[in-house]
């Protein structure tokens, strides 16, 4: 009898030192010793943190104590490293990754070179090698969303699905011919059947990039407006980028800047993300404000062109809707947005001559929440919250250029490397666990990419241009 009340009392102190595994709560993953960015409007941080996920959502995330209260298929113990949103990457032209480093410091590079290139390269082929190129870099650099302004974006798609990314996917529309429209009006059928396609998918969302307003006349620019409204979708374009076009815009516009145009022609709505944005003055950022619309801060790529610095921090701060892009490979050259965090930082400072301006928190935020809010997506990404999508990154702290860490945030902006990214999730899916992408064929892609290469060169080499 005494040894029975013995191994009696013996199991129910083993109980009572753990939850039973019967009354726990089942999740698909479970991430757990995290320092954890959840980017919530309090910027609230939980050191040891835990984050549960069932399907595609967060269901539960706190202090390290949390993690007792669930059984997990999978976890993912990370030791300490930052977990927080995954970046969503503003503004690029993903397929241009196969003509990266071409030109890079030809004037006028644009008309006299790019166009010209793309006329000649620019295939449903191109578009899905470079594509499924640009994907790998993202996923390895902690982007688990980006808006794409191109051609033939359904091949995009088709790339953006396979992977198990989530993106905003633009088709353009130019006036003059290219590769998948010989003018505006196709361009428009084109993406008008598009999104038709795609306008129910999960992860996808279909949307009209009108190239900018001096490459589309005024009543394209109030067309595609009107029916983005009507299909309840949004429209990427570059805006207020170059003096070309702010000259070509106040012939057309009575001396106004292209910000006012847009205003006056009822084309600047919550509907539109306006890429660069860099020739702004204060009025133009209050209407910026008051239309709900979103601006792509695309840093290298603006300094790197010699265009300009974005009034960006003073955008921000007067609550416009900004968050950081990459522009494309040929561009920026990185299609990453951690490569963009010390410029953001650092430049900020020199053109405001002051050291205070522009802290690495704001540089997270416009990498995560601030970006979700530019796409119109901050209800479903953007920062780690219960009921929120399961788009998370893991980055690696033990790198010696990371060591020590009193601060995440200053890490992260002053320190990280893309290559520092160690676990990518979307939507609750594990497409990168320590560094290796598990969803697609890596070493095929890079393949395909550097075969490519040599068409590039021939195309280069036959119009006379040896800028290689």
């Amino acid at each position: 009898m005494q040894f029975k009340k013995s191994v009696l009392l013996a199991i129910l102190a083993t109980t009572s030192l753990s939850t039973p595994s019967w009354g726990k709560d089942f999740v698909d993953l479970l991430i757990k010793d995290a320092t954890l960015l959840t980017m919530d409007k309090n910027k609230t941080v939980f050191h040891h943190g835990v984050i549960a996920i069932k399907g595609n959502k967060i269901v539960a995330l706190g202090n390290g104590a949390l993690a007792a209260q669930f059984n997990a298929k999978k976890v993912l113990d990370v030791d300490g490293d930052i977990v927080m949103p995954g970046l969503i990457n503003t503004h690029t032209h993903v397929s241009m990754t196969l003509l990266r480093s071409l030109a890079d410091d030809v004037p006028d590079r644009l008309h006299r070179y790019i166009f010209p290139l793309e006329s000649q390269l620019v295939s449903r082929d191109m578009v899905r090698i470079g594509a499924n190129l640009g994907n790998v870099e993202m996923i390895h650099g902690g982007v688990t969303t980006y808006a794409d302004m191109y051609y033939f974006e359904d091949e995009v798609a088709k790339t953006v699905d396979e992977i198990g990314m989530r993106a905003v996917l633009g088709e353009t529309v130019i006036k003059f011919p290219v590769a998948d429209a010989k003018n505006a009006e196709e361009g428009i059928n084109y993406a008008l059947k598009f999104i038709e396609e795609y306008k129910d998918h999960p992860r996808i969302t279909p949307a009209f990039a009108p190239h900018a307003p001096y490459t589309n006349t005024t009543e394209v620019l109030q067309r595609i407006s009107d029916l983005s409204k009507e299909k309840n979708v949004p429209v990427l374009i570059h805006l207020a980028e170059s003096h070309t076009e702010q000259e070509k815009i106040a012939k057309r516009a009575d001396g106004k800047s292209p910000v006012q145009y847009m205003h006056d022609i009822g084309a600047l709505n919550n509907h539109l993300v306006g890429a660069h944005m860099i020739l702004v003055d204060d009025h133009d950022i209050e209407l910026v404000k008051e239309s709900g619309m979103g601006v792509a801060h695309n840093m290298s790529a603006n300094i790197k062109s010699a265009k300009g610095v974005s009034p960006a921090l003073k955008m921000y701060d007067k609550g416009v809707r900004i968050g950081l892009g990459t522009d494309g490979p040929m561009s920026g050259n990185n299609l990453s947005t951690i490569a963009e965090f010390g410029q953001v930082a650092k430049v900020h400072k020199l053109v405001n001559q002051d050291r205070a301006a522009m802290p690495p928190i704001k540089v997270i935020d416009m990498a995560t929440m601030g970006a979700a809010r530019a796409l119109h997506m901050e209800d479903r990404i953007g920062s780690l919250e219960v009921g929120k999508l399961a788009d998370i990154i893991v980055i690696d702290t033990k790198a010696p250029h990371m060591v020590p860490m009193y601060n995440p945030y200053s890490a992260l902006v002053y320190s990280a490397y893309p290559t520092d990214v160690r676990h990518s999730i979307v939507d609750g899916k594990v497409l990168m666990e320590d560094k290796k992408i598990l969803t697609v064929d890596e070493a095929a892609i890079l393949k395909e990419a550097v075969e490519y290469t040599q068409t590039v060169r021939d195309t280069v080499i036959a119009n006379g241009e040896q800028v290689l």
